[in-house]
């Protein structure tokens, strides 16, 4: 999850539209391969289930935020 929230905060700072979109769609995939390892760890009980469904519920609410701001952007960028 560091993974994606740095690169979440770096995208802030860039400049053009499309490197916004870019590096947000690497974030997205770094968030879905944090599932993968949360759901790893939960298997090889590294992590208790309360752990686990608490940080994927964290993950599941940052995927539903890059993903709408992949798409708002994207539409703000077609419109213009």
């Amino acid at each position: 999850m560091v993974n994606v929230l740095v690169c979440t905060f770096y995208t802030i700072n860039s400049g053009e539209p499309t490197d916004f979109i870019h590096k947000l769609a690497i974030a997205l995939k770094e968030a879905n391969e944090t599932e993968y390892w949360i759901l790893l760890l939960r298997e090889t009980d590294y992590l208790t289930p309360k752990e686990s469904e608490s940080m994927l519920n964290d993950l599941k609410e940052l995927l539903k935020l890059l993903t709408s701001i992949i798409k708002t952007t994207k539409q703000k960028l077609n419109d213009s």
